[in-house]
């Protein structure tokens, strides 16, 4: 097996899928609150063409994870048949999904019984009013009882994604991990990305990977033993709580702008319309989904997608002065 290797040495095994750019929130962060214009739907991947190319990432390129994302996954309607057969490929590829957790609540069983493996959620504030400020949704109760449907299911560990802002929920990393704890969720702090469809991110009003560790300097956190290997978040032991496995809890910062992972990067992407991006920040883009309805064969996708996936640069570049933010939004590339 040829695998997906970049010039760099760097090997990509974990494929991030997305299944739709549509979503039903329109978070201040990611999209204005009209939408966005939404692909076609004889642009997007039909399911058969979604499993078929997850197969060949697994079979052919050596691929063992595939976390589904949207835009909303929980969107896509036939996420629950897609989920099946993926994880019917041998060797079974370890299956995750992110998801902002509207809709959680109805289908986190179903999702567990189609062999989904574990889950990410969403949530950027506990404040109702805060919620429907950043979200334009009043669905804050909806996204909690998704957290609690997903751990009743085996979704396990379930994982938190928080982004903080200046100005608007910059002062709850400490009820935020509170919460977590208190509920055996594990969350992680995500830098703010220029990923935003109105191009209006500002590094200077960033919230950092290191103020969100000083405000949680009352917890006491300790460097985790473990290594992180090629994971993107840093994580700390919280002294005197455990998880809902029983381990010892952790809290992660992903410090995706100002403390770097490329190095160790480990990812491919599938967008829902079947691209390839060989990085989150890739200004160009593969097309699979022509060479699949042109008939090719799938060791000719294979080896299309290790051509795209061996010009992937050495980083991101976005303390580059050269930098350019992708015209593609992070709702239509996936998380």
């Amino acid at each position: 097996m040829i695998k997906l290797a970049d010039r760099f040495g760097r090997v990509a095994t974990d494929l991030r899928v997305s299944l739709t750019d549509r979503c039903n929130l329109r978070c201040t962060y990611c999209m204005p609150e009209e939408g966005l214009a939404w692909l076609p739907k004889q642009q997007q991947l039909t399911d058969h063409e979604v499993v078929r190319l997850v197969r060949v990432a697994v079979e052919r390129l050596g691929i063992t994870e595939v976390r589904f994302t949207g835009g909303e996954p929980l969107l896509r309607r036939g996420l629950l048949a897609i989920l099946r057969e993926v994880a019917g490929l041998s060797p079974r590829p370890r299956l995750m999904l992110t998801t902002n957790g509207v809709g959680l609540e109805r289908l986190a069983g179903p999702l567990r019984d189609a062999g989904l493996d574990r889950i990410n959620v969403s949530l950027d504030t506990l404040d109702p009013e805060r919620f429907r400020a950043l979200a334009r949704r009043d669905r804050l109760a909806d996204v909690l009882r998704g957290l609690h449907a997903a751990a009743a299911a085996g979704l396990t560990p379930v994982k938190i994604n928080t982004v903080l802002m200046h100005g608007i929920n910059d002062d709850e990393a400490p009820a935020l991990l509170r919460f977590a704890l208190r509920h055996g969720y594990q969350l992680r702090f995500i830098e703010q990305m220029p990923l935003d469809a109105q191009h209006q991110w500002d590094r200077h009003t960033m919230v950092t990977a290191e103020a969100i560790l000083a405000d949680l300097e009352p917890f006491g956190l300790l460097p985790d033993p473990v290594s992180r290997g090629t994971a993107p978040a840093e994580t700390w032991l919280v002294p005197g709580y455990l998880d809902a496995a029983g381990d010892p809890a952790r809290v992660g910062v992903i410090g995706s702008v100002t403390r770097p992972f490329c190095g160790a990067c480990d990812r491919t992407r599938l967008t829902a319309d079947g691209q390839v991006r060989n990085c989150l920040f890739a200004t160009q883009e593969s097309d699979l989904r022509g060479l699949l309805r042109a008939g090719a064969s799938d060791d000719d996708i294979a080896e299309a997608w290790r051509v795209a996936m061996y010009g992937k640069r050495a980083g991101h570049g976005i303390d580059d002065p050269s930098f350019l933010q992708p015209a593609r939004p992070m709702s239509a590339i996936g998380g």
